[in-house]
């Protein structure tokens, strides 16, 4: 094979480098427009996991690496006058300039033809002339432009400014220093990469950078190669405390904005993307070059595994994709998170550690505990003090998904929330044996609160023939026998969810069709607009007048009532997933010009009135909730921004806590779907707001919920689907943590079955080889420290 490689940094040496080593291509050539020492950034990090994979496939390589590696296991972060250090974590780290030198001249001694200073000729005539074209031509890929149509690229750009920076000032760990300014917050991404030389970030927020008055230095042309002075001036003035007498370093500093760049396809023909071509990963959980050489080592062994240049470049994709989702996924959420680190700013310095420890959701609670049992052992005591001293339990120290909650008069045993969940196995609105079954089964497993399914306001309010209700005397002494099996048979509490359907109503049972319509239309659907939830699909709905929202705010009222009768601890209105209340407040299915629409306070009106009206009619020491969604997911729905102001105006009106879902709202929703993926809407609402949130969505392992709860991204967290798998999860999650104590009381006639039982053979116990012991593993505090 005869193989054209266009752009000369890490990913593309190393790709030619492993083909030639493993006789794939009996000729390779290189382009890079750059002189062969030309290089931008300073050091670049690895993962344990990375380095093994580069041992194993090219040992020449390894070796020389492994020579310059700065090498080191704690990160420090510096907040509000304290430092806090995580250890454990294994970074290994060098010079980028030194790195390219190592693979170049690997290149050369294997036959590697290396075009430095030379722009690369046209793709189409390489396509002609080469077997393939890797395309590994960075960010701004001309390759990647030329065949959009072909690959689908999207560029998403973000919301901080940042500049890379070098500073011989040597760390001995890496550091986060976060500094509040006059113009908000500011934050140091620093690390070591060789002895004598540290990589020194400054990053921060659009709107600080503008109030610092960075965007004045920045607004003008740049000479190629030239650095933005008075900017790094004035990081240098800013960071005086930090830096000491160091100096600060450049190499065609100036201020980015980081793109993240997806791609639908990453080949064409013979033609395939690597590296920052295909996509990109914010810096603040590992670098572009790890990811590149990544591409490189999987695309050169599929080369070498697949009969066909198709067949590899198809294997290629396939291995490396769902790696690269994952990893934008987690580089996301760590993104997002520096974003919004002005929320952050007045949490304490041990939470604020754990936070931003594990702002990406890679690293987890149970995952720091096992790199440093001490970091977290302190943080969860300061948690336990923390919630002492709001009212919440008595200080002792438990995991954190086990310490009590206090809303009003109602205090839950623990922060597990069994998700509201519609079951459509009700008749005439009738909850009956299987409710009772299942809502007191999943209180016997240990949940703290249960929630009902929606449970609608009247009969026209369904979703589908099969939902509950409580528009009669009936259905409440109905659900008056499950909440007293709750009350009677565990610790939990047990809340009610109500709603009405709106334009969403009238449809078969899930698994007859989600949303699909009654054949027969059934009943009249109405909303704040005739606007159908899936044109020519769905009714269109009867616009609502004003004497139709009179009457449905008194159905409410009345179905609050019967709900305080049935004994139901907790109170829920549904305002969110498109439903009648929740299609009020989304600009996109509520097109009124009357006082019920067009501005936010008035979508916000009717909602605001019947929760009014509900919480005037609901005992005063019972709390109420209101679930919103945060997000539309479609362009010109609500966001995240309008989701705080929902908040503030249901906090205002007497909401106790805001069980943060979001979209379903409209059918054309694009969510950003995976592990806890709504979680950060409850963080911000938390945390801008200051009022308690729910966080819901994907949250299936204790671990998570732990972390979300220590991190301050919400009070409680809602498991459903879990649930449904196991409906003892949350004393199961007990017993793996193995505690045992208030906040997992085991059913008496169930106590024989609290631990797990045994499932086979195991490994222990051992016999005692050694004569003196080596005692417990120790957590890795390892500094770098150049010799």
């Amino acid at each position: 094979m005869r193989l054209a490689v266009i752009g000369g940094g890490p990913g593309g040496l190393y790709f030619a480098a492993l083909v030639r080593q493993l006789g794939v291509a009996e000729e390779v050539t290189v382009w890079e427009r750059n002189a062969a020492d030309d290089t931008f950034g300073f050091g670049v990090v690895f993962s344990d996991e990375t380095l093994g994979g580069i041992e194993h496939a090219d040992p020449w390589i390894y070796a020389r690496m492994e020579r310059e590696f700065a090498r080191w296991d704690d990160v420090d972060v510096h907040f509000r006058g304290q430092v806090l250090t995580s250890g454990g974590h294994g970074f290994a780290a060098m010079g980028r300039k030194r790195l390219l030198q190592i693979l170049q001249q690997r290149c050369r001694d294997l036959g590697v033809d290396l075009r430095f200073a030379t722009p690369a000729p046209d793709v189409e005539h390489l396509r002609a002339s080469y077997d393939l074209v890797v395309a590994s031509d960075g960010v701004n890929s001309t390759v990647r432009a030329r065949y959009a149509g072909v690959f689908g690229p999207s560029q998403e750009t973000r919301r901080c400014r940042y500049m890379w920076l070098g500073t011989d000032k040597v760390f001995d760990a890496f550091k986060f220093y976060v500094k509040e300014t006059p113009h908000g917050v500011m934050q140091i991404h620093g690390y070591p990469f060789d002895a004598e030389t540290s990589t020194f970030i400054v990053e921060m927020n659009e709107q600080v950078w503008r109030r610092a008055g960075f965007d004045a230095f920045a607004n003008r042309a740049f000479r190629p190669g030239e650095s933005d002075e008075k900017s790094i001036a004035l990081v240098r003035e800013l960071f005086a405390d930090v830096l000491g007498d160091a100096a600060l370093h450049v190499n065609n500093s100036r201020w980015l904005t980081f793109v993240t760049i997806r791609n639908e396809r990453w080949r064409h023909d013979n033609v395939v993307l690597l590296g920052d071509a295909a996509h990109t990963a914010h810096f603040s959980i590992g670098s572009g070059t790890k990811l590149a050489m990544e591409d490189a080592l999987a695309l050169a062994a599929c080369l070498r595994e697949n009969a066909g240049l198709s067949a590899a470049l198809t294997a290629y994709e396939a291995e490396r994709r769902p790696v690269v989702v994952s990893t934008q996924r987690a580089a996301q959420a760590s993104l997002e998170w520096f974003e919004n680190l002005g929320q952050y700013v007045d949490q304490h310095p041990r939470q604020f550690a754990f936070n931003i420890m594990t702002r990406s959701r890679r690293v987890t609670h149970e995952n720091l505990r096992l790199r440093d049992p001490e970091f977290v052992a302190a943080v969860d005591a300061w948690f336990a003090a923390h919630e002492q001293a709001r009212g919440n339990g008595t200080g002792e120290v438990r995991p954190p998904m086990f310490q009590p909650f206090r809303l009003r008069g109602l205090e839950l045993p623990n922060r597990v929330v069994v998700s509201p969940m519609d079951m459509y196995t009700a008749k005439d609105g009738l909850p009956d044996d299987f409710h009772l079954v299942h809502l007191g089964g999943k209180a016997l497993g240990g949940a703290g609160l249960v929630m009902t399914e929606m449970v609608c306001v009247s009969a026209t309010g369904r979703i589908t023939p099969g939902c509950t209700g409580l528009w009669t005397d009936e259905q409440a002494a109905a659900w008056r026998r499950v909440t007293s099996f709750v009350h009677n048979r565990s610790p939990a509490k047990i809340g009610v969810q109500l709603g009405h359907s709106g334009r969403k109503g009238s449809t078969r049972l899930m698994w007859e069709g989600m949303d699909d319509p009654l054949p027969d239309g059934n009943w009249e659907v109405v909303g704040p607009s005739p606007l159908p939830y899936r044109p020519g699909v769905n009714q269109v709905p009867r616009e609502l007048s004003t004497r139709d929202l009179a009457e449905i705010r008194e159905q409410f009222v009345a179905a609050t009532r019967r709900a305080a009768w049935a004994g139901f601890d907790l109170l829920e209105l549904h305002c969110a997933h498109g439903y009648l209340l929740s299609s009020f407040i989304s600009p996109l299915t509520n097109h009124r010009t009357d006082a019920y629409g067009g501005t936010p306070a008035n979508r916000l009106r009717f909602p605001l009135e019947v929760f009014t009206a509900m919480r005037a009619a609901w005992p005063a020491d019972r709390p109420m909730s209101v679930r919103i969604s945060a997000t539309d997911w479609c362009e010109g729905g609500i966001d995240a921004e309008d989701s705080v102001l929902v908040a503030r105006a249901f906090a205002d009106a007497g909401a106790d806590i805001v069980d943060v879902s979001t979209g379903q709202v409209d059918p054309a929703e694009r969510p950003a779907f995976g592990r806890s993926y709504q979680t950060p809407f409850a963080d911000r609402i938390r945390n801008e707001a200051g009022i308690a949130t729910m966080a819901v969505g994907v949250i299936s392992s204790y671990d998570d919920v732990n972390s979300i709860l220590l991190a301050g991204r919400a009070d409680l967290c809602l498991v459903g689907r879990a649930h449904l798998y196991d409906p003892h999860w949350t004393l199961h999650a007990a017993a793996d943590q193995g505690y045992t104590g208030p906040g997992a009381r085991w059913p008496q006639p169930w106590q024989a079955g609290s631990r797990p039982p045994q499932t086979g053979r195991t490994d222990g116990p051992r016999p005692r080889l050694d004569l003196i012991r080596a005692g417990e593993p120790r957590t890795q505090h390892r500094r770098w420290r150049p010799s």
